[in-house]
């Protein structure tokens, strides 16, 4: 299991204030766009470099510049919510749409829409989605960037259930899972607890 969860000050006193039921969906939106940052930068630590040299005003300097090409496969709609933040770091990274939703009686994955190019564009593949609750989204996600041809693929989100990150860890034992914190468990309806509502709910005002 390739779970990461952030020990960043920063991050815990962020998501604490997104848990607040007194968050309004504006400062709901901000948050998730600072926590997709730092996390973003935590999951990016290993992102392959090559040498490069630049001018300075007082010379010539050797540095090094990302040799990695990153997409990002947000999984709509609450995934769109952490793309902004990623992109303040990244700023030329790809951004592709999948679409899935929860069946709220089986709580499985339902594709209606998926936006990738015929082949693959990229090295690394963040799969963005705010909440890991049954893992059935992330999982299936995976799948279709695996069945594109993706090889490096990582999870980047928000909260995560026990159940979920054992259910993509053990569908996708290479997928490195990135999270602001592992909460308790899952409810009789599939919600994260303590968790912090629906996330796209929330994000949007819906």
């Amino acid at each position: 299991m390739q779970l990461h969860v952030s020990s960043h000050p920063l991050v815990k006193h962020k998501l604490t204030l997104l848990r607040d039921t007194a968050t309004d969906h504006r400062k709901f939106r901000e948050l998730v766009r600072e926590l997709a940052l730092l996390l973003c930068y935590e999951a990016t630590q290993d992102l392959q470099l090559k040498p490069a040299t630049v001018n300075t005003p007082m010379g010539e300097a050797n540095g090094w510049e990302a040799s990695e090409i990153v997409g990002l496969a947000p999984i709509m709609r609450a995934g769109l919510g952490l793309v902004d933040g990623i992109q303040e770091l990244l700023p030329s990274v790809q951004v592709w749409h999948i679409g899935l939703y929860r069946d709220e009686e089986t709580l499985r994955p339902v594709e209606y829409y998926n936006k990738l190019p015929a082949s693959p564009t990229v090295q690394v593949c963040l799969v963005l989605d705010p909440m890991l609750a049954t893992g059935g989204s992330a999982i299936a996600t995976v799948d279709i960037l695996k069945r594109w041809g993706a090889q490096r693929i990582k999870y980047v989100g928000i909260l995560a259930a026990p159940e979920g990150v054992e259910a993509l860890s053990a569908a996708h034992p290479n997928v490195p899972i990135h999270i602001a914190e592992l909460d308790e468990r899952l409810n009789d309806i599939g919600f994260i607890v303590p968790g912090l509502g629906d996330a796209g709910d929330r994000m949007f005002g819906t």
